[in-house]
């Protein structure tokens, strides 16, 4: 894989973004910090915008989504006509923490209460390290007004402190041959072992209102770690949206190198690779516009998902304080007319053809690793693909020099939906539904092709140059 140098180098960045954004909270912080450093000013939502041509902005929401956009410089000879769009999002399935999620099994085993965010493939989740990160919202003094404040941090153990084990083999010998899992028995993460008093518990002794004592301050070790991480006591923390995540690195393998091997594929490649694009790509006629959203994976109905204003509120943003430069009277109609002639290209990675199952796969459209970027198609629209989209997404990857391939799903199988048509539904614009191939989608790690980053770094740096 030595002349794919290039290829390798995005995907060994790709690996180090990953690793260090365990959450959607995390990875919106680190897409933060790059923009930054690349020049960009942060806007907020609470605040007046001023936004002129040549410049570099972004605005996040909910600290898990984030919309950043370049105005090219307009000129005697240059006027802007619209936007070019990526959206892809930041969450990937996981087990969210409940609250007051300890609970003791045995007056022994210290677990923790759990529910699952998103459709993942449970039995990938058992017997691997794992660990905890998030937010939490805390109470504090401003300096600047001396009144209370809510104010929130992120936080990460950062270390191995969990496991889902299994059951086994000699407890359950119908295990290979397929297990149904309880989300709320069978998939609760060991987290601590509860040590017994040396008289085996005060229960013991009679002393039932000491034990169920111990039994509670037991309980508190959880969030008090999650409180000396962050630096606060514990009646400190307010509220806190924490996940699990894997520990696993992501790694490139094969007999050439030629895979990767990772959590969060779903879809933090797309992530990387179309903020890597857009970052390092100039705009000419367009506004170029990279749109990260959250709860892609349980239905984008928030107030920062695909389906919410975010993505609209912006552009009505944009258009309302660039009408005067553009010459235009009426905000409302220049975004009219910019949107008529924008372009969006909603990218979440696609089903590669399995090599022990090639039978789920569409007869005609198989897409495979390191073999180009993957055009999905669906006739129910559910995604957004069209003969004009399909026909400019090409036209891209030409003149990119990148290869494409196709994806539709069998059938008879029923696929899930994306970004795309959720964005359409608040800001009507063509739009092409993409991804990079990828094998065991929402596993707890997944497989893709070692090529594919950069094919889609390439073919939308060419998008938003444009």
């Amino acid at each position: 894989m030595e002349k794919h140098k290039e290829s390798i180098d995005y995907t060994r960045e790709m690996l180090a973004f990953i690793d260090k954004s365990p959450s959607p909270f995390h990875v919106i912080a680190n897409l933060s910090e790059r923009l930054v450093g690349a020049g960009f000013l942060r806007l907020s939502e609470t605040e007046n915008w001023k936004v002129e041509p040549g410049g570099s902005y972004f605005v996040t929401r909910n600290d898990s989504s984030l919309i950043a956009f370049c105005v090219p410089q307009s000129g005697k000879d240059r006027a802007c006509r619209g936007f070019h769009m990526a959206a892809v999002h930041s969450d990937s399935p996981t087990f969210k923490i409940k609250e007051h999620p300890e609970e003791v099994t045995d007056r022994r085993y210290l677990k923790l209460n759990t529910e699952k965010y998103g459709g993942m493939i449970l039995s990938t989740w058992l017997d691997r390290p794992l660990s905890v990160a998030g937010r939490v919202v805390i109470e504090e003094q401003a300096e600047e007004t001396g009144r209370a404040a809510l104010v929130t941090r992120l936080v990460d153990l950062d270390r191995d402190t969990l496991v889902i084990p299994n059951v086994a083999i000699h407890m359950n010998r119908d295990m290979n041959k397929g297990v149904e899992y309880n989300p709320q028995i069978d998939m609760l993460p060991l987290y601590g072992d509860v040590q017994q008093r040396a008289e085996n518990g005060a229960a013991e002794d009679g002393n039932a209102e000491d034990a169920n004592e111990k039994d509670a301050n037991e309980k508190e070790m959880f969030l008090a770690e999650i409180a000396e991480a962050v630096g606060v006591q514990p009646e400190q923390i307010l509220g806190h949206d924490l996940f699990l995540y894997v520990r696993d690195k992501g790694r490139i393998f094969g007999r050439n190198g030629e895979f990767v091997l990772s959590p969060k594929l779903d879809d933090l490649q797309s992530v990387y690779a179309a903020m890597e694009a857009f970052v390092t790509a100039a705009p000419k006629e367009f506004i170029s516009l990279c749109a990260v959203f959250d709860n892609e994976e349980v239905g984008s109905r928030t107030r920062q998902g695909a389906d919410s204003t975010f993505l609209e509120d912006t552009l009505e943003r944009i258009c309302e304080a660039l009408c005067g430069a553009c010459g235009e009277n009426s905000a409302k109609t220049l975004m009219k007319r910019w949107i008529a002639d924008s372009f969006l290209i909603s990218a979440d990675n696609a089903h590669a053809v399995h090599p022990n199952h090639p039978e789920k796969a569409d007869p005609t459209n198989r897409p495979y690793l390191n073999s180009g970027i993957v055009i999905k198609y669906h006739g129910g629209q559910k995604y957004t693909t069209d003969a004009v989209s399909t026909a400019k997404m090409k036209a891209l990857c030409k003149r990119a020099g990148v290869p494409y391939q196709t994806y539709a799903n069998r059938s008879d199988i029923a696929g899930g939906s994306t970004l795309g048509n959720l964005s359409a539904g608040h800001v009507p614009v063509a739009s092409v539904d993409i991804g990079m191939p990828q094998l065991a989608m929402h596993s707890a790690v997944e497989t893709g092709g070692a090529l594919d980053t950069a094919y889609a770094v390439k073919v939308l740096q060419e998008f938003f140059r444009e």
